[in-house]
């Protein structure tokens, strides 16, 4: 069994580990036997829809998002939307996800164009080169900074978000989840976009490792596109709900003032949640 990734712009957009995300879908593909073969697409490469089963694009501040969004728009866009039309999945996160909409404007200079995918546009707050800033303090002021936790269905995602601005839903669009902790999208309880088997969301760190569900189920649309209705055999997945659950606590803690210790190890049992859930985190959705 055989399935096509394309990774979009690898030397350009991949930030904050994202190549992570990659390396857990090849990961989880290789434990079931699965082989993936990884396509590198760049500036000028033209996305030919029938060819990819799952598309990936990581994230990059607004140099990395002006050098790519007239292709992305122009060149890949077209076939993009016609590949998650088919039914293909795509995971756009940070950057790569603000320009998987319909367009990002920066806190200075002309709009960028994007994809078109998802119904959604994002506004920047202000212009900073390369997203720098003098101090972290006045980093935070400026930006969504922190540990990020998503209610998805059942279950609860975590990542970490750092992105300036707000990305705002239009009517056609669906959000990946509701926030429980953080700042998702723009303040309004949302957080990402959901299209089809196209997910788009500010969760970095990366998120995939320790969101195994997550994975999961792009890795079930490619397979399902490819090959038709197959069952994914179920994994492990001790260490990632070991560091899932780490970072659900760590949320918490963040988000009630208090430092949490961790342990590197996967915990015996399940962690004890207490008063959490009188907040909104809980281990529903951490089996």
């Amino acid at each position: 069994m055989k399935i096509t990734l394309g990774c979009l712009y690898p030397d350009i957009m991949s930030t904050y580990g994202d190549r992570g995300n990659m390396a857990t879908i090849l990961r989880r593909c290789e434990w079931r036997n699965i082989t993936a073969e990884v396509r590198d697409l760049r500036l000028g490469d033209r996305f030919e829809p029938g060819e990819f089963d799952l598309i990936v694009i990581g994230g990059g501040g607004e140099s990395q998002q002006r050098l790519i969004a007239s292709d992305l728009h122009k060149v890949k866009g077209p076939g993009i939307r016609e590949a998650v039309a088919q039914g293909a999945g795509a995971l756009a996160v940070g950057g790569g996800f603000e320009l998987f909409g319909r367009l990002y404007q920066p806190g200075a200079g002309a709009e960028l164009p994007g994809a078109g995918l998802f119904d959604a546009y994002t506004i920047g707050h202000r212009a900073i080169l390369d997203d720098h800033y003098d101090t972290l303090s006045e980093a935070r002021a400026d930006r969504a900074i922190g540990d990020l936790v998503v209610r998805w269905g059942d279950q609860l995602l975590v990542g970490f978000e750092n992105h300036v601005g707000g990305t705002y839903l239009g009517p056609t669009a669906k959000p990946l989840g509701q926030v429980v902790s953080g700042f998702g999208n723009n303040g309004d309880g949302s957080e990402g976009a959901l299209l089809g088997n196209a997910i788009g969301t500010h969760l970095r760190g990366p998120c995939l490792p320790k969101n195994p569900a997550l994975a999961d189920f792009l890795i079930g649309a490619a397979v399902m596109r490819r090959h038709g209705d197959t069952e994914l055999p179920p994994l492990g997945d001790e260490a990632e709900r070991a560091a899932r659950q780490i970072a659900l606590r760590r949320a918490w803690a963040a988000a009630h003032g208090r430092r949490v210790r961790v342990t590197l190890r996967p915990p015996a049992g399940r962690p004890r949640w207490g008063s959490a859930r009188r907040h909104g985190l809980s281990p529903q959705g951490c089996p």
